[in-house]
């Protein structure tokens, strides 16, 4: 049987008394933004999977490329081309052009946003990430603290718990799976940089990881990362690490 009449009444009324919380729509701007960061996404993984397709022929022929990037792959590779793969090659050209274009499009629009140069300033938060990031809060001021916002993007453990006992299970995944993956692929960045040598949050992973394990330390550096975006942006500060011999 339909309840939508019902329905509407029951809403209505929960509304009048208070009982929901106004749920936040992301602004015209940042919505752009989003849509582009996926059309981006899409074309990276369209030529990440057409060279996928190239290089196992130009390796079967017994042919070797130069080292280099995605981006220069096509040159590198058109005087050894071989017949079956030309159609990839020739979509190649286009797709570059194309992200560059958006490339150029991100650089004036993070040229343009002061929270996402800030959030820059942290190793291994790149212009993408930093886009996606401010895309995705929209508004810092809606977050009550960086636990809010780790759990935002689903970096916080499940919790079951019952009278004294606390049950933590593996992450919610909750929110944006694109900033989650974000994040996880900035700590990686931070754990590797050089820039980290010697500070606190590099020796704290590295300690944690000698007890738990690489991928529970660096998902743990990510939700670090997430709730110290989310200081730098409230603050309307740069990132200044820890250094131990400060510390020391």
């Amino acid at each position: 049987m339909k309840t939508d009449r019902r329905d509407a009444r029951t809403v209505a009324a929960a509304c009048r008394l208070g009982a929901y919380r106004a749920t936040h729509r992301t602004s015209a701007a940042q919505r752009t933004v989003r849509a582009q960061l996926a059309v981006r996404e899409a074309l990276v993984r369209t030529r990440t999977r057409d060279i996928s397709v190239i290089r196992p022929a130009l390796r079967r022929d017994g042919v070797r490329l130069p080292s280099g990037g995605a981006a220069t792959f096509g040159p590198r590779v058109h005087a050894r081309a071989v017949r079956e793969t030309a159609p990839l090659l020739a979509l190649l050209r286009p797709l570059n052009r194309q992200l560059a274009a958006l490339e150029a499009q991100r650089a004036r629009g993070m040229a343009a946003n002061a929270a996402a140069r800030r959030l820059c300033t942290v190793p291994g938060v790149g212009p993408v990430t930093a886009a996606a990031v401010v895309a995705t809060r929209d508004d810092v001021r809606r977050f009550a603290s960086a636990g809010q916002v780790a759990a935002y993007v689903g970096l916080v453990p499940r919790e079951r718990s019952s009278g004294e006992q606390q049950r933590r299970g593996p992450l919610t995944t909750a929110g944006n799976s694109r900033v989650r993956w974000l994040f996880v692929q900035a700590a990686w960045a931070y754990w590797r940089s050089r820039a980290t040598a010697g500070t606190a949050l590099r020796a704290w992973v590295e300690r944690l990881a000698a007890r738990r394990g690489r991928v529970r330390a660096v998902v743990a550096l990510a939700r670090r990362l997430a709730r110290i975006l989310y200081a730098v942006w409230r603050d309307g500060t740069v990132y200044k690490p820890v250094r131990l011999d400060a510390v020391a």
